[in-house]
């Protein structure tokens, strides 16, 4: 079902739910029967998170121009102990 919108001289705009590609181009006003005209309007289309879409740019951007990697990483030094754990009993 898609919602299509129409404009009656007398009322003003409303909205009618059918099913997709059966709209007629005119159709008679849900309060004053009045011939009422389709009027076109851009889709209802929600807009994407900022960080999904950051997320989709990245995914996108590493298909086109991968990072490429010249070495091994380094090593990543050891976290020293938490302070509380050497107060803890060895067996």
């Amino acid at each position: 079902m898609a919602i299509y919108e129409y404009l009656c001289p007398a009322c003003g705009p409303f909205d009618v739910r059918l099913p997709i590609g059966t709209a007629p181009l005119s159709r008679g006003c849900s309060t004053c029967e009045r011939g009422a005209r389709r009027v076109f309007s851009p889709p209802n289309i929600s807009r994407t998170h900022p960080a999904l879409s950051a997320a989709l740019d990245r995914d996108e951007q590493s298909r086109e121009a991968p990072a490429v990697v010249s070495g091994m990483p380094g090593r990543r030094r050891p976290r020293p102990p938490h302070p509380a754990l050497a107060r803890l009993p060895r067996p």
